[in-house]
C-alpha cells in the first residue's frame, strides 16, 4: 500500500528536495505541497494524506496551528502529522505535541531516517524513542499551556489497573520490550494493552497517550535535584 504524503514548508527548494526523495521510494508518493499552515489544512481536507510532513515556522498560519487544525478534525483522524524541527532548540516542540503531532524529526536527518520516520508514523506508531519521550515530556511539563485545561483524572477510570500500569511506564519512556520485561508479559500483550488504552482515551497514537498520562496526573515528573 502506497503511503500518501503532503509536504508543508514555506521553502520551495526544501519541498522540492523532499518530493524527489519521497517519490523515489516505491512505497511512497507526494500528493500535494503547501507553503503555509492554512494551505496545509485545506489540502489535507482535500487529499486525505496518510502523513503530513509539517514545518513549524511558516508565514501566516504556522505549523503548530495547522497541526491543531488537522488533528482536531474527526474526519482527518486517519492523517498523522510528522513535525520537522530543530528538536532540542525548538521551544515550540511542546506546543506541537499538545496540538496532536505524532512525531518529530530534525531537518538535518539523513534520507533513510526521514523515510523510516514517515513509515513509522503512517503505521500508527509515534516517532518517539524512549530518550525522545523523556526529553519531550520534560519540556512539555516545563512549558505549561495556561490556556489549555488539563485532562481530568476521571478520564483514566476507563482503564484497567494493568492498563494504567502500562500507560504509566510508557509515559516514562519505556519501550514495549522494556515494559514487557518489567511486568513479565510478552511484548505483544503490552502492545495490545497500549492499543486498547489509546482507544479508551481517544488518543490518536502513543505520543498523545503519553501526554494524557501527564495531564491527568497518572505520571508526574520529579523536580530536578539540586547540586
Amino acid at each position: 500500500m502506497t503511503i500518501r504524503v503532503l509536504l508543508a514548508d514555506d521553502q520551495a527548494l526544501l519541498r522540492a528536495t523532499f518530493r524527489i526523495l519521497i517519490d523515489s521510494d516505491p512505497d511512497m508518493t507526494v500528493v500535494a505541497e503547501a507553503s503555509d499552515g492554512q494551505e496545509a489544512v485545506e489540502l489535507t481536507r482535500t487529499h486525505r494524506p496518510d502523513v503530513v510532513l509539517m514545518d513549524i515556522r511558516m508565514p501566516s498560519t504556522d505549523g503548530i496551528a495547522a497541526t491543531a487544525g488537522i488533528c482536531g478534525r474527526q474526519e482527518l483522524s486517519g492523517t498523522r502529522v510528522l513535525v520537522l524541527t530543530t528538536f532540542e532548540n525548538d521551544e515550540n516542540v511542546a506546543r506541537a505535541l499538545r496540538a496532536g503531532a505524532s512525531g518529530f524529526l530534525g531537518k538535518d536527518v539523513s534520507a533513510d531516517v526521514l523515510l523510516a520516520g514517515i513509515r513509522t508514523v503512517a503505521a500508527g506508531d509515534s516517532l518517539l524513542s524512549p530518550t525522545a519521550t523523556r526529553a519531550l515530556i520534560t519540556r512539555f511539563l516545563a512549558t505549561p499551556d495556561t490556556d489549555e485545561r488539563p485532562a481530568p483524572p476521571e478520564r483514566l477510570a476507563a482503564l484497567t489497573p494493568r492498563e494504567r500500569e502500562i500507560v504509566a511506564l510508557a509515559a516514562l519512556g519505556k519501550s514495549n520490550a522494556e515494559i514487557a520485561d518489567a511486568l513479565f508479559l510478552s511484548p505483544l500483550t503490552v502492545r495490545s494493552h497500549i492499543s486498547r488504552s489509546m482507544a479508551k482515551l481517544q488518543a490518536r497514537d502513543r505520543a498523545q497517550l503519553v501526554v494524557t498520562a501527564y495531564q491527568s496526573g497518572l505520571v508526574r515528573v520529579r523536580p530536578p535535584q539540586a547540586d
